[in-house]
């Protein structure tokens, strides 16, 4: 009964991240979507970045999280809150990107996801 728990807990983490195909490069293929999906509210003298602290300017900024703290867990996309805040999990009312109807498109949320799990890198 155990062993069969274990497989399942394995089983759904292993799907709660999308398979991308090699590595996710932060410059190629998360910063693209930082800048046309974020960089409206989340620079210095946008509505987010003055809400928040969160800078999403460059890789460093991003890191370092908002005032409240990080908001990526390198390793661990369930529990980024980047993550949870684009996909509508740390509460509906507050789902990133805000003024975008619908959301990111999932391909974008799967990149971010994949890209965090591989450990967010600088690359």
């Amino acid at each position: 009964m155990k062993s069969n728990a274990l497989f399942l807990g394995t089983l759904l983490a292993a799907s709660a991240v999308p398979a991308l195909a090699g590595d996710v490069s932060y410059k190629s293929d998360v910063q693209p979507i930082l800048h046309d999906y974020c960089l409206n509210c989340h620079e210095p003298g946008g509505k987010g970045f003055e809400a928040s602290g969160l800078d999403m300017s460059t890789y460093a900024s991003l890191m370092k999280g908002t005032k409240y703290g990080a908001v990526i867990k390198p390793g661990d996309s369930f529990s980024s809150v980047l993550i949870q805040l684009v996909e509508g999990r740390a509460h509906p009312a507050i789902k990133m990107p805000f003024e975008l109807k619908g959301g990111l498109p999932a391909r974008k949320i799967d990149t971010l996801k994949s890209w965090v799990a591989q450990g967010a890198k600088d690359n």
